[in-house]
Parts: C-alpha cells; structure tokens; sequence
C-alpha cells in the first residue's frame, strides 16, 4: 500500500523522528527533506539547497541532522548549515547514513560516476570533524546495526555486496569489513533496516523487492513492491515497514507500468525494528 503517492525523483533514507513519530525521508536530486505526519497526512518539505543523502532527527536541538552533496550539517527553519566540509570535490558527493546507538551519524560518500575503490564510510560525532573509516568501496549504502550492538551490516550497492563487520558501540570503533553476500538475481542492493530478530532487510533497487536476510548472509524472505527501483526501507513502532522508491532514470514505458514509481509504501512486517536514535549534537 502507498502511504505517500509522490513523484519524488530519488525517494531515500526513511527514519521515524522519535520527538513527534513522524516519518522523515529524502530525494537525493529534489534536494529536499519530507515530514511527514501519518495520522492526519500532512506534509512539511524543506528545500535543503543541495543533494542530500540522509536525514536524522537531532537528539537536543529543532531540525535535522543531514549528510549533503559537500559533508555534514543541519537543517533548520532558515535552511542548511554545512558543519563538517568534508567533501569539497564536485566529482564526490555524500550518500545513504544512518545513526548508531550512541548518538554518532555514519554516512558513505561515493563518486559521481561511481568510480570503483572512491566509495567511503565516514563517521561525524557532531563535536568534531568526521572520519574515514573505510575506503576502497563503490557505492556505500545502506547500513544499520544488530540489536545487540556488536555487528554493523553495510551495501555496497555497484559492488552487489554486503558486508558485515564487528562494531564497538561504545568507542564507535568499526572492525574490517567482511563480505557477507554477493547479491544473486536482478536488482542491486540499496537502502537496508535491522529488525530484532537478527536478520536485515534491504531494498532491492532495480528488483522489484525487498530481501531479507539473515546474519549468515542468506535469503530468508522476499517482498514483491509495485515499483522498479525500491531503495531503501525503515520499520515503524508498530512493526510495519516503510519502503521509499525512485523513479530516476526510468523510461516513459517503465513509467506508464509504475506509475507510483517515487511513492513511499508500507507492509506488515510481522517483526520489529532495531531502533534508530537521533543524531546527539
């Protein structure tokens, strides 16, 4: 079922704002940041000025917490304020994120032209510049964390790879990446949510689906969605989950057969989620 019926370019990065339980997304080339308020349909959209990649509630502080075109920063009634330029070349933008337990904002950039080996994985604590903590990657996506704390998963979307690495949640120190998967089949791997149970689940981008999988890397569930490119996925409080979607890059005739290409949807999951804290800064 569609929740919002949008025609967003590059629907991404579903959250639910724990101050007022509204769900928060993105289009990465719209520019802009959705709020939206489930129970009446209302919407507020902020032009956030440039491509975002990711958005988070923020823990102690109005607006949002994003990762821009350029690096990290926030968003607030008068608009952006970039904190952290952390990626000053116009070949490299910043992409999916995602905030850990402890308050940090992870985030992976990639290169325009998704050249191999310049995707990163970057780590802002909000009172300091962030940090590389990975490299060597294509397209860094999405990525989320175990509910006991001790494993980060990660897509690395071109490289049709899942990783798994060991995750301290106190320090934020992140083990060597692991692969866990080679994604089979059509469709690469996108946007991705934990749920309780150990397994994750992940939009199937260009597919048609959302896979789960579990802890061993291997499929244990598939969600057919009414659209191409699903992208990435995030579960409500009440175990339901959300599924944003694009419809970039599709043709007239790939758009007349889905025309809620862009829409956000939502299932019944049967499980819960992982919760995601907002961003500490």
């Amino acid at each position: 079922m569609a929740v919002r019926s949008e025609t967003s370019d590059v629907g991404e990065g579903p959250v639910f704002d724990p101050r007022t339980g509204h769900l928060l997304w993105i289009d990465i080339y719209g520019r802009k940041v959705f709020e939206d308020d489930l129970s009446t349909g209302r919407q507020t959209v902020t032009d956030v000025g440039m491509m975002v990649g990711a958005v988070a509630p923020r823990d102690a502080h109005d607006g949002f917490a994003v990762a821009v075109a350029d690096g990290f920063g926030f968003v607030a009634d008068t608009g952006l304020t970039l904190v952290d330029r952390v990626l000053p070349e116009p070949n490299l933008r910043m992409n999916d994120g995602k905030v850990d337990s402890h308050g940090r904002f992870w985030a992976g950039s990639n290169d325009m032209e998704f050249a191999p080996g310049q995707g990163r994985l970057h780590r802002w604590d909000g009172d300091a510049p962030s940090v590389v903590v990975a490299d060597g990657l294509v397209l860094p996506n999405g990525l989320g964390w175990n509910a006991e704390d001790t494993v980060m998963y990660l897509a690395d979307s071109y490289a049709n790879l899942l990783y798994r690495a060991d995750f301290h949640a106190e320090s934020g120190e992140l083990g060597r990446l692991e692969v866990l998967a080679k994604t089979e089949g059509t469709g690469v791997p996108d946007g991705l949510a934990v749920d309780v149970e150990g397994c994750f689940w992940i939009a199937m981008h260009g597919g048609r689906e959302v896979r789960r999988y579990d802890p061993t890397g291997r499929v244990v569930g598939v969600v057919p969605v009414p659209v191409l490119q699903p992208t990435s996925c995030a579960f409500g409080s009440d175990g339901r989950l959300f599924i944003t979607s694009a419809r970039n890059g599709l043709s007239a005739q790939e758009l007349e057969r889905s025309p809620l290409s862009g829409s956000v949807f939502v299932i019944e999951a049967g499980t819960a989620g992982v919760p995601v804290r907002p961003f500490r800064s």
